[in-house]
């Protein structure tokens, strides 16, 4: 069984089969932990780029702490030590670092859009580790996979996310999961930070002072 798609840019793009595979593949390398040499060959040969362009400690760390245990080669892209500081393009910069023939980028950017922006216009696959305030699939990715394993499972499960939902990029991620998955979502929060949300299939709660 194979994902629908190449890239991880977002929830909104997986099916329910797609977030099952991967969920599932997930609990059988979480057996590698165990182990005494937590190292699988998986991802041998296979060179991938961190490309941060926001600042981040536990996402950045994470994802180079998977690579490596998958037995990729890792390359580190700070923005701000680089010449996009200077003012290289998003493409310039992607285009430099490919030009190494890399087969994987891991993006985390500020304005949304741009991992898509980025799968339309270079051959390696692009997984999203967060775009301004549209989506955190990985994010949203470990937080189903927390929950099924806490629950046994994510349809029915009735779930209440609260706080700042218009420009979490996490609750997006998580509320196109949990619906696919058939879960009831809940909501809660001051209604201005409702506004402009691409949501359906909600129970909205207004918070109150």
């Amino acid at each position: 069984m194979q994902l629908s798609t190449r890239h991880l840019l977002g929830i909104k793009d997986l099916t329910k089969e797609d977030i099952s595979l991967i969920l599932s593949t997930a609990e059988q390398f979480k057996e590698v932990l165990q182990r005494p040499v937590k190292k699988v060959p998986s991802l041998r040969d296979v060179t991938i780029v961190n490309l941060f362009y926001e600042n981040s400690t536990r996402t950045r760390f994470s994802f180079e702490l998977a690579e490596k245990r998958l037995s990729a080669d890792t390359i580190n892209f700070a923005a701000s030590a680089s010449s996009a500081a200077k003012g290289e393009t998003l493409l310039d910069t992607v285009n430099n670092i490919l030009s190494m023939k890399v087969d994987m980028v891991v993006m985390r950017h500020s304005a949304s859009g741009a991992p898509h922006f980025l799968s339309k216009h270079v051959p390696a696959a692009i997984i999203n580790a967060g775009d301004g305030i549209n989506e955190h699939p990985t994010q949203g990715l470990l937080d189903a996979f927390s929950i099924k394993e806490k629950t046994g499972g994510l349809e029915g499960r009735k779930v209440a996310i609260i706080g700042d939902i218009m420009h979490s990029r996490v609750a997006q991620s998580n509320i196109y999961l949990l619906n696919k998955m058939g879960a009831e979502v809940t909501v809660c929060g001051p209604p201005h930070l409702f506004q402009n949300i691409l949501v359906r299939h909600l129970t909205l709660t207004s918070a109150t002072a």
